[in-house]
């Protein structure tokens, strides 16, 4: 830990149970200890799964800035303890589960230790973190590049739809997903 708080980006995805709910309470889980404050949240979006297993219900999204005195892993190591709290499951990677947290950018950091490698190495070609990154932080870039461009031509955007909050029952949207 730290004196000093540092700004994180990080990405929140749901796709078994209470999807929204899920998202909700992490959200609160995340920024209870006060070494982290949120900064803000973005818009829910719902998407298909990227990747793992095919016939995955549909993810919920969103993003999440927080300023925290936490080192790098021990944001980690909080994070992990949240989807726990959660009852994910690591069995397939990629794989469904009740909540997934990922640090997208911690800082100006970037790592390639191989338990964290920041920026996410994945982030920026992924339409489920940058669109909603891009609803919370229009101006935001990520190696250099506006957030919002990248949304634009990750091969997962045409996919994505904003998400109203009501009717996700047993992550099983009624209604919706706005078009």
């Amino acid at each position: 830990m730290t004196s000093v708080y540092i700004k994180a980006i990080l990405a929140l995805g749901s796709n078994l149970g209470e999807r929204n709910d899920t998202l909700s309470t992490a959200v609160a889980d995340l920024v209870d200890p006060p070494e982290v404050r949120l900064l803000g949240v973005s818009p829910v979006v719902q998407t298909k799964a990227v990747g793992g297993p095919e016939g995955q219900p549909d993810f919920l999204n969103m993003v999440m800035a927080v300023e925290t005195t936490l080192t790098p892993l021990e944001l980690l190591k909080h994070c992990h303890d949240v989807e726990q709290k959660h009852h994910r499951v690591r069995e397939v990677r990629w794989g469904p589960r009740t909540l997934d947290v990922d640090i997208i950018v911690f800082g100006d950091l970037v790592s390639e230790d191989p338990i964290l490698t920041i920026p996410h190495p994945r982030a920026a070609e992924r339409a489920f973190v940058l669109y909603p990154w891009s609803l919370l932080e229009p101006h935001a870039r990520l190696n250099g590049k506006s957030v919002a461009e990248l949304a634009a031509v990750a091969a997962d955007m045409p996919d994505i739809r904003r998400f109203d909050g009501f009717g996700d029952v047993a992550g099983v949207p009624a209604t919706g997903a706005l078009e």
